[in-house]
């Protein structure tokens, strides 16, 4: 009975190919921009590691003017001092902890045959890898005394290691980093968290960086950051020891706390700092230490703006005008088609057989629609790119929006075809038939 649904649904399309265009066209209109809003939205809102996103934290100090908070309504400082991370790098409490910061290097193969790149680095510690959960194509990550000590040693994006070596196993080998020779210990396999949550300072959806490298190297090699770095006070900065002693927020914390007891003894450790801090004269604000989860990090951090919420609420809303427009012309078509139903009541088809029939055709231009509001999606997600440089992972449909798309399309035909079906069965078929 379907088959013989659709045959009938498609030849009266055929039948009226205007009116069937100008449906179709609406509910693609709709779906195109609703999909394209909804897919730079799911993206944005994502969680980047699912897995361990209750038990991995940012850390905040409240180490910030005291006349003004750093953000309104009151909010710390997403950064730490150099001096601070160190203090809670100390601490025994976390299953892991990682201070870390992005700098970059002029990188060049050993054997010089490629010209130097200025490429992204992230200064860190080893417990990033594991922390964040960051695959390995080969090899692993440094050891613990390479971040004490600050070796000179390299884990490399995959995309960095196909650059230099082809894509085969460079642990082992060396690259020059600022003419310096660096040990590959790593190769990252594809990794690309959307957000970036684990630095939101320098970009939410930035690329990773394409060399890792220990902490250690920092103060030795003065490396500089190529992230945000904010004071609030007049400080004579003069050489790189300045800095690292100064009151400069630029260093990210994060920390693996497993269970709420871990959490209550790591909040006291930073508590019981601060208060000795203060004794110093350092943190004159009130006592505001943070830790914050990767969901609450994200809203804390506001990664989806308001504006991204209004604009998909606006795109449904538009859905729902053509959705509108779809009922009057379907109303139309199908009153327009009463003498063709009063005949088939006459010979004997239920009022049911014949909503079905019109709802066959009601979903055919949904499915329809959704076709073509998936190549106006991809097109608006393609000006999308070109606009917004940072949103380029964003837009992308993946297979999941594919058929959430497809979804939407049909089931908001259907929602729009249910009166238009009903309302033409309701006819008597009698007097129509007396008057042809």
């Amino acid at each position: 009975m379907f088959s013989y649904n659709l045959r009938l649904a498609w030849m009266s399309l055929r039948k009226h190919p205007v009116l069937s265009l100008l449906m179709i066209g609406a509910i693609g209109l709709g779906i195109g921009v609703c999909m394209t809003t909804l897919t730079v939205y799911t993206l944005m809102s994502n969680n980047p590691i699912p897995q361990k996103s209750d038990v991995l934290y940012a850390v905040q100090l409240d180490s910030w003017d005291p006349n003004r908070s750093w953000g309104e309504p009151n909010e710390p400082p997403p950064d730490l001092t150099y001096r601070d991370a160190q203090a809670l790098m100390q601490s025994d409490v976390p299953l892991r902890k990682v201070a870390m910061f992005k700098s970059g290097f002029a990188l060049q193969d050993a054997a010089e045959k490629l010209p130097p790149e200025l490429v992204e680095a992230r200064v860190t510690y080893r417990d990033f890898f594991a922390m964040f959960q960051v695959p390995f194509r080969f090899g692993g990550a440094w050891d613990a005394s390479a971040d004490e000590t600050g070796q000179q040693v390299v884990v490399l994006s995959r995309k960095t290691n196909d650059k230099l070596f082809g894509g085969a196993d460079s642990v082992g080998k060396t690259v020059k980093l600022d003419d310096r020779e660096y040990r590959v210990i790593g190769v990252i396999d594809d990794w690309h968290p959307v957000p970036k949550f684990y630095d939101l300072t320098t970009g939410d959806f930035n690329e990773p960086e394409e060399l890792y490298v220990p902490f250690g190297l920092a103060a030795a090699l003065e490396l500089v950051s190529f992230g945000n770095t904010n004071g609030w006070k007049a400080e004579e900065i003069n050489s790189y020891a300045d800095r690292l002693r100064s009151d400069l927020v630029w260093i990210q914390f994060w920390a693996e706390l497993p269970d709420a007891g871990t959490r209550e003894a790591f909040m006291g450790y930073m508590n019981q700092y601060v208060l000795e801090q203060k004794k110093l004269g350092r943190f004159p604000r009130p006592l505001d230490n943070r830790l914050s989860d990767v969901p609450t990090w994200l809203k804390v951090r506001e990664v989806v703006t308001e504006d991204s919420r209004v604009l998909m609420g606006l795109s449904f809303l538009f859905l729902a005008v053509c959705l509108l427009n779809i009922v009057g012309l379907l109303l139309a078509k199908f009153m327009g088609k009463a003498a063709e139903t009063a005949l088939r009541r006459a010979l004997g088809a239920t009022r049911w057989q014949i909503m079905q029939k019109n709802l066959v055709e009601v979903g055919l231009i949904g499915v329809l629609g959704g076709l073509l509001g998936l190549l106006l999606a991809l097109g608006g997600l393609q000006a999308v790119k070109a606009l917004y440089e940072d949103y380029d992972r964003l837009a992308q449909l993946n297979g999941q929006l594919l058929l959430l798309a497809l979804a939407l399309s049909l089931g908001s035909s259907l929602a729009a075809g249910i009166y238009p079906a009903w309302r033409a069965v309701q006819v008597a078929p009698a007097g129509l038939l007396k008057t042809q």
